[in-house]
C-alpha cells in the first residue's frame, strides 16, 4: 500500500512538471517535423520564443537618423576576438538559451577558415566546419536543409545557407578562426536564432542524433521540395469577370480551414496576361473581417508576369496555374473575392480545398498585405541612404515573409541596402541584414533564376539588374512572433543613383483585429504596367 501510495506521488508530481510547463521539450526532431506540418504555424507558437538575428552589419548604424545608420562595410563584423587554444576566434554568435539556431547564412571569396559552433559553455566544439563555407559541414543533409547559393563556386566565390534546427538548452557560441592573409576577405554572415523563454526544457543539438533522424530527414528533405497534395472538399468554378466586376464565393461553414487555393488566369496575350495578373485582386474576408488583399500574380511569390516559382508555400507551374498552400483556418465562414480593377475582361479557373479544423485560443487567421511605392530614390552615398517601410503591421502575430517584385529604372544593381525589422518596443532592429538580395538566400548582387523552398528569384530580366526583378523569400521556423507591432524596412542604397518601383507582398498569421499601414491601393493595382 505505501508503494502504491509513493508510485501515485511520483505519477502526479509528473504531472504536475509537466502541466506546470505545459509543453514537451523543444528537440532536433521536433523542430524537423514543424518543418513539414503546414498547420503548425497556423497556431501561436507553443513555446514562446522570440527571433533574434546576428549579423556582420556596419558597426557604425547606432540609430535611425544619426550618422552611420547606412554605413555599408557588412563584412568582418564580429562582436569580440578570443583566444581560444593558441587561436584567435572572433566571435560570430553569443546567446544564452533556451534558444535555437534555425537560419545560418554566409558568403565570402576565399574559404580558408575554421567555424566553430559551441553548446552550453563546452570548451570543446560540437560541429567544426574546416572552411567558411556551410556546404563544407560535412552534415548529411539535402540541399533543402543546406543549400549553396545560386553564385556559388565550390573552389571560391560564392555562399551558401543551413537551415538545419541547432537547439540548445543554456548557451550558443559561434566563431570563425579566419586563416586568410587577406585582412581584407569579406566575410558576411547572417545567423537568425530564437529565444525562448525561460524555463522552457531544450535538448541541445549533437551531431550524433543525426543518426537516429536519417528518415526524417529525408522525409523533410523530400517533403520540402514537393509538398504533398493537400487533401479536403473542393469548392470553384471557371468565371468571366469584367472589368470594375468582381466573383466571390463563400465556402463551407463551421470550423474550417482552407488548404489549398489555386487560381488559372487564362488569357494567351503575354503583355495582358501581366497586367491581368497585377490588376486582379484576391480578397479574403474569414468570420467578417478582411484578412488577405492582394493582387493574384503579387500574391503567388512570382511578382510580375507569372514566371514559374516551386516552393514550399506557392507554386506557379508552367501553365500560370497558381497554387498556394497557405492553411487558412476560419471558425465560422469565409468568402474569397476576385474583383477586376483592370480594363479587360478576365477569366479565372478558382479552385478552393477546405478540410475541416479544430479551432483553439492559439489558432490565427491568414494575413496578406501589400503595397507599392513608384520611382523611389535610390542613392549610391553611404551618408543620404533613407529607409523605405516595406511593412508595418499592428496586433498579435507571426511574420512568414513577403515577395519584393521590382522594376529597376537603372542600368546597374539598386540592393546593396540591408533590411531592418523592428518587433514590439525595440530599440535597436532584431534583425538587420547585410544587402539585399542576402535576405532572399543569394549572394553577390545575382540577377539570375533560382528555387529553393523558402527563397526564389523567378524573374531576373538582364543581367544589369534593370526591368522586372522578382525575390521572394518566406519562413517557418524563423517565423518572427510579434505581440503588438512588427514593421521591415529596407535601405534605398544602390551602385548609383537613381530609383526604381517596388511592389511588396507580406505574408503573416496573426489573431483578430491585426492591421496592415498601407492598406488597400486599388489605384496602383490598377496602372499599367511598365
Amino acid at each position: 500500500m505505501k508503494a502504491l501510495k509513493i508510485s501515485a506521488l511520483i505519477f502526479l508530481n509528473c504531472v504536475f512538471v509537466v502541466g506546470a510547463s505545459g509543453q514537451s521539450p523543444v528537440t532536433v526532431a521536433g523542430l524537423l517535423s514543424d518543418m513539414i506540418d503546414p498547420d503548425a504555424v497556423a497556431s501561436w507558437p507553443q513555446h514562446s520564443f522570440q527571433v533574434k538575428q546576428a549579423s556582420s552589419y556596419d558597426r557604425r548604424s547606432v540609430a535611425p537618423d544619426t550618422a552611420g545608420w547606412g554605413a555599408n562595410a557588412d563584412q568582418g563584423q564580429y562582436i569580440r576576438t578570443e583566444e581560444t587554444d593558441g587561436r584567435k576566434e572572433q566571435v560570430m554568435l553569443d546567446a544564452d538559451g533556451p534558444g535555437a539556431i534555425v537560419r545560418f547564412w554566409l558568403t565570402t571569396f576565399k574559404r580558408n577558415a575554421t567555424i566553430r559552433i559551441y553548446f552550453d559553455h563546452s570548451k570543446t566544439p560540437e560541429l567544426v566546419i574546416p572552411a567558411y563555407d556551410l556546404m563544407k559541414s560535412g552534415l548529411p543533409l539535402g540541399k533543402a536543409l543546406l543549400n549553396p547559393h545560386s553564385s556559388y563556386q565550390a573552389i571560391e566565390k560564392g555562399g551558401s545557407t543551413l537551415y538545419l534546427p541547432l537547439p540548445f538548452a543554456k548557451h550558443c557560441k559561434v566563431t570563425l578562426e579566419d586563416r586568410d592573409t587577406d585582412p581584407k576577405q569579406p566575410r558576411y554572415y547572417q545567423i537568425n536564432y530564437r529565444v525562448y523563454a525561460s524555463g522552457t526544457r531544450v535538448t541541445t543539438f549533437r551531431k550524433s542524433q543525426l543518426r537516429s533522424l536519417t528518415t526524417l530527414l529525408a522525409k523533410v528533405d523530400a517533403s520540402l521540395w514537393r509538398p504533398p497534395t493537400r487533401q479536403g472538399r473542393p469548392t470553384g468554378g471557371v468565371k468571366s469577370i469584367l472589368p470594375g466586376q468582381s466573383y466571390s464565393l463563400n465556402l463551407p461553414g463551421g470550423n474550417r480551414s482552407i488548404r489549398q487555393l489555386a487560381m488559372t488566369l487564362k488569357e494567351s496575350d503575354k503583355k495582358k496576361y501581366a497586367q491581368a495578373l497585377r490588376s486582379t485582386v484576391l480578397k479574403i474576408v474569414f468570420d467578417g473581417e478582411q484578412t488577405v488583399w492582394c493582387p493574384i500574380g503579387d500574391f503567388s511569390g512570382s511578382g510580375v508576369g507569372g514566371k514559374p516559382i516551386q516552393s514550399w508555400y506557392r507554386k506557379v507551374d508552367a501553365k500560370g496555374t497558381i497554387i498556394a498552400r497557405w492553411v487558412m483556418p476560419y471558425r465560422s465562414t469565409a468568402k474569397i473575392t476576385l474583383e477586376n480593377l483592370g480594363e479587360e475582361a478576365v477569366n479565372v479557373d478558382l479552385a478552393v480545398t477546405t478540410a475541416s479544423w479544430k479551432w483553439t485560443d492559439r489558432s490565427m487567421y491568414f494575413y496578406t498585405g501589400w503595397k507599392q511605392s513608384r520611382e523611389v530614390p535610390i542613392t549610391h552615398e553611404e551618408e543620404k541612404v533613407k529607409d523605405w517601410n516595406m511593412s508595418t503591421i499592428t496586433g498579435k502575430g507571426v511574420y512568414l515573409g513577403n515577395t519584393l517584385a521590382v522594376y529597376n529604372h537603372m542600368h546597374v544593381w539598386y540592393g546593396e541596402g540591408d533590411q531592418k525589422i523592428w518587433v514590439d518596443d525595440d530599440k535597436f532592429p532584431s534583425e538587420f541584414g547585410t544587402g539585399t538580395e542576402d535576405y532572399y538566400n543569394t549572394s553577390w548582387a545575382p540577377v539570375v533564376l533560382y528555387q529553393t523552398p523558402f527563397a526564389n528569384a523567378p524573374r531576373a530580366d538582364n543581367e544589369d539588374s534593370f526591368g522586372y526583378n522578382t525575390f521572394t523569400r518566406t519562413r517557418i521556423l524563423d517565423g518572427v512572433p510579434f505581440r503588438s507591432s512588427f514593421k521591415m524596412d529596407l535601405e534605398m542604397l544602390g551602385w548609383k543613383t537613381g530609383s526604381a518601383d517596388f511592389a511588396v507582398t507580406t505574408y503573416w498569421y496573426g489573431f483578430k483585429g491585426n492591421a496592415f499601414k498601407s492598406g488597400p491601393m486599388n489605384g496602383e493595382a490598377a496602372a499599367t504596367l511598365p
